[in-house]
């Protein structure tokens, strides 16, 4: 259960830190308060858009509207501020730092809009400036969309949404923060974190994958097969934020079929059900983002979203040095006696840039199809 209004206001807020950096760690958030709020937070959205389209109208309240104008501020910020001329690299564009500095820069202020505490801007500032993406390492992931959800979850601990919101809150604020991260992706290029966002099933998310499945369980017309069908993807993908990322995925990567460039949703698209789609994912949410370290370790939990290790690392200081000592490593937990996780330096290549540049005449290797994980 939330907090009482009276509760969150007397709450000594304080920016997130990073806390789950053992192995222990980790199974102790898996077991409470905090885990048990976020994965419950997202049950409840996802079963709020059950059978909605995307399109149909929703209650939108002033928090709603408000969170699509910060939104739109920073879809702005995109247009305002240009990639830098890329010569022939298909990696980050170094021109997402500026941005980036930017956006951190004015969140605040966007954010004074909202009916939340003053006293909270810091806090609440933090989720959602790390859900932007890395302006270090220039990439994205499964990861920094969680600090997206964490930011949603406390603005609801701080009484900014009613129930009725809950629809509004995935259609209009979640689905446009996925156009900003769009936009953002394929202006600056953003590599996917880890391997392929470490369980980003488009190389960077997982979410609306989850969502759009519930949207559309007990669909009378559309199987799960249905994501094959180019007509049924191109008329519908306005409709079901599902079939919208197929259509982002096969425009990213045109030159070959699902089965080859992207095997884990071809193997989705043979269970019988989206009802079975829809359970598989969170199922999958549960063990291949909150329960990997090397996604977790960069969870941050602070006053609102709180879980106590005894651990604390400062923001730009996970192992006893700074991004900018490293550029191109990431600051991870091994420090702390764990093996070094399977993303340490493995940069991947932006799609978006590998399209841009047309990479049609060089054969494409033969690539091992990753374990299925079953949806059942």
């Amino acid at each position: 259960m939330d907090p009482s209004s009276s509760e969150i206001k007397n709450n000594n807020f304080y920016v997130p830190k990073k806390k789950i950096l053992t192995k222990q760690d980790l199974e102790g958030f898996q077991v409470s308060d905090a885990y048990k709020e976020f994965v419950n937070f997202i049950v409840e959205l996802n079963h709020s858009v059950i059978g909605k389209t995307t399109t149909e109208k929703v209650h939108e309240s002033e928090a709603i509207l408000g969170l699509i104008k910060i939104n739109q501020s920073l879809k702005d910020l995109v247009e305002e501020i240009k990639p830098e001329e890329a010569g022939i690299s298909r990696f980050g564009n170094v021109a997402f730092k500026t941005w980036y500095s930017r956006a951190n820069q004015i969140i605040p202020e966007l954010l004074c809009s909202l009916q939340i505490p003053k006293e909270s801007i810091p806090e609440v500032s933090k989720y959602i400036c790390e859900s932007f993406g890395n302006s270090t390492r220039l990439d994205y992931g499964t990861g920094h969309e969680a600090n997206y959800l964490c930011f949603l979850l406390c603005l609801k601990k701080l009484s900014l949404f009613t129930p009725d919101d809950l629809p509004a809150i995935v259609l209009r604020v979640f689905f446009d923060y996925i156009d900003l991260m769009r936009k953002i992706q394929s202006a600056y290029w953003l590599e996917p974190a880890g391997s392929h966002g470490v369980w980003g099933l488009d190389d960077y998310h997982f979410l609306p994958f989850l969502f759009g499945s519930a949207q559309l369980k007990g669909h009378e017309h559309f199987s799960p097969k249905c994501i094959h069908d180019s007509e049924v993807v191109d008329e519908f993908s306005k409709d079901y934020m599902y079939l919208a990322c197929i259509k982002f995925v096969n425009t990213v990567k045109p030159s070959a079929s699902l089965r080859w460039h992207s095997p884990m949703l071809d193997d989705i698209s043979s269970v019988k059900t989206w009802d079975k789609v829809n359970e598989g994912m969170i199922k999958m949410y549960k063990a291949e983002v909150l329960g990997k370290l090397p996604i977790m370790q960069h969870f941050f939990l602070g006053s609102i979203i709180s879980f106590d290790t005894g651990h604390s690392v400062p923001e730009d200081n996970c192992c006893g040095e700074s991004d900018s000592d490293k550029p191109n490593e990431h600051a991870h937990v091994y420090a702390f006696g764990q093996e070094a996780p399977t993303c340490c330096g493995m940069r991947i290549p932006s799609a978006i840039g590998a399209a841009a540049f047309d990479k049609a005449n060089t054969k494409k290797p033969d690539l091992p199809r990753p374990t299925r994980i079953p949806f059942d």
